[in-house]
């Protein structure tokens, strides 16, 4: 995990706003509500058109990267935890092993609207 997220305060006159690097969530924990450690953050995935981050590629299970499973999990179902220096995702383990995922040689085409669709319903979230 890395040491830091570097955040700095944006002058939008909403306390609050913030703005992270990319590079202080590369490889950041994620944890459940629990305490519970899911997985690392291999990936951000941008969309283009916007600016914005759609999807954090989670990595679990499997040891020294054989056998891990890749989930494309949406941003909107995480939280910063900048207190702790994590992320921070309300579900347990189990769900998150029954969740849609890929391995490192066979990405999803995440443009696909009906896998967006898909993982978006799992996870609960609006597109």
């Amino acid at each position: 995990m890395n040491d830091t997220i570097n955040t700095a305060v944006i002058n939008t006159g909403r306390l609050g706003s913030r703005v992270l690097s990319a590079s202080s969530l590369a490889s950041d924990d994620v944890y459940n509500p629990k305490g519970e450690k899911l997985g690392s953050i291999k990936e951000l995935m941008l969309d283009i058109d916007n600016g914005k981050i759609c999807y954090a590629v989670l990595s679990f299970g499997g040891f020294l990267s054989l056998g891990e499973k890749l989930f494309a999990v949406p941003w909107s179902a995480l939280t910063v935890d900048t207190e702790n220096k994590r992320l921070v995702m309300d579900t347990s383990e189990e769900r998150l092993q029954n969740a849609p995922g890929f391995d490192t040689d066979n990405w999803p085409n995440m443009a696909d609207a009906t896998w967006e669709q898909s993982v978006h319903a799992y996870y609960r979230t609006s597109i």
